[in-house]
């Protein structure tokens, strides 16, 4: 089936994310017919994603459905489905069930893992975009611990608790921080042959430090805060093997059966599908005005667009892609009325990371600190930026009773979510 325009301009955001959610919402009250199409039902708020995946939080406490959070927005149809292929000379989309037409079209599909070439890791060493990555993380650490409740062999108990986690960048910070906190603080009463206390959680950084987008002293700060926690931090340290028995730097090995990936990301693959030559990642060269060149009823922003200001790439963050997604719905509504679209102009509002429990860093450029004072900065931003006060209030609950117990409600292993874990409860 394909739809045509009638009477309003036809607006088709392909992606619920940060930037397609955000530039649908600036549309509302425009004089266009929008179709917002996703292939989950949900918006995700992904700068929490790694509290699913270490059972701090339950996954609606995250995400909210796209139908619920545009309820009042009569200009716009959400369609779950699946965007396959672009045709810009018709103008149309394949989804994966029909076709669809559009007069303007925002691309934002966003990023997947990124194995650098070597595919065959993912198998073992599992990333974390999606609700299903964090269920299926969740159920393979969980699950860990319980094979070495069981298990009687020493060097095997030591496989068990052993887990890497590979990339030093936020996620990856505060993914080995809270593994490190769960392992020391939440399950060691709960375990009676396993000491857990005993698990080694080490972060494994290719590049000479954690946090490399922040100022050193900010990184030296978390290197420092994640070695008190008991995070062993390998630095410099590319990884050249991982396979179902653990990971090889070189000739270092590491004897691990969870292994958790956090080292890099490639644009969507719908990026290719725009008639222009993408860089390294798959990322899209866009206009100023962030419209392909030759075709500037085209849009794309977040993760899948490659822009530039002042000589730096603007960051591929959660507030990039909502400043982005904004901007092109001005840019829409200066087309309908005749006007030139104004080029995009990313604000910085810094960068933030926790560490764990009491410890973030945060940096203005100008105005950086770290320490509980950081932390809790870290927590009323994230507060905030959460959508729906039910999302707000539950998170703030959640917190609350984490941090006074230390226990995490949300341990709970589905199965069949996670091959590895059902092969870790067979063994």
């Amino acid at each position: 089936m394909t739809m045509t325009t009638n009477e309003q301009p036809h607006v088709l955001i392909l992606g619920g994310g940060f930037g397609g959610l955000w530039a649908t919402r600036a549309l509302a009250s425009a004089p266009v017919r929008i179709t917002l199409v996703d292939r989950t039902n949900h918006h995700l708020f992904q700068p929490l994603l790694y509290q699913v995946a270490t059972a701090g939080l339950s996954a609606p406490d995250i995400a909210a459905p796209l139908r619920h959070i545009l309820r009042g927005q009569k200009n716009v149809i959400v369609r779950m489905d699946e965007a396959l292929a672009i045709d810009l000379a018709a103008r149309e989309v394949t989804l994966a069930e029909g076709r669809i037409g559009y007069d303007y079209l925002l691309v934002a599909t966003g990023a997947a893992h990124a194995y650098f070439g070597r595919d065959e890791w993912a198998e073992h060493a599992p990333g974390l975009k999606t609700l299903d990555d964090a269920l299926a993380i969740r159920a393979r650490v969980l699950s860990a611990f319980e094979a070495a409740e069981r298990e009687d062999d020493p060097a095997r108990r030591e496989a068990l608790m052993n887990f890497v986690v590979i990339g030093g960048g936020p996620t990856g910070v505060e993914l080995a921080g809270t593994l490190a906190e769960i392992a020391r603080h939440t399950l060691p009463r709960e375990f009676r042959r396993a000491d857990v206390r005993n698990a080694r959680v080490h972060l494994v950084e290719a590049g000479p430090r954690v946090l490399a987008t922040m100022p050193p002293e900010l990184s030296e700060k978390t290197r420092a805060q994640l070695l008190r926690l008991g995070v062993e931090v390998h630095t410099g340290a590319p990884v050249t093997q991982i396979d179902a028995e653990g990971v090889s730097m070189g000739e270092r090995r590491i004897a691990s059966r969870t292994v958790l990936w956090a080292a890099g990301v490639a644009a969507s693959p719908l990026g290719r599908q725009l008639g222009v030559v993408t860089d390294r990642a798959g990322r899209v060269p866009v206009a100023p005005d962030l419209s392909l060149p030759e075709h500037p009823e085209v849009f794309v922003v977040g993760d899948l667009a490659s822009v530039q200001q002042d000589g730096k790439p603007v960051p591929g963050v959660a507030p990039a892609a909502k400043q982005m997604g904004a901007h092109v719905a001005g840019v829409i509504r200066d087309r309908l009325r005749g006007l030139p679209g104004k080029p995009f102009r990313y604000r910085d509002y810094g960068n933030l990371a926790t560490i764990g429990r009491m410890a973030a860093v945060v940096d203005f450029g100008r105005l950086r600190f770290s320490g509980i004072l950081a932390w809790w900065f870290w927590l009323v931003a994230h507060l905030f930026f959460l959508i729906g006060f039910r999302n707000r209030i539950i998170v703030l609950v959640n917190w609350g009773w984490s941090y006074w117990t230390y226990q995490r409600h949300a341990r709970i292993i589905v199965r069949g979510g996670d091959p590895q874990a059902r092969s870790t409860r067979a063994a």
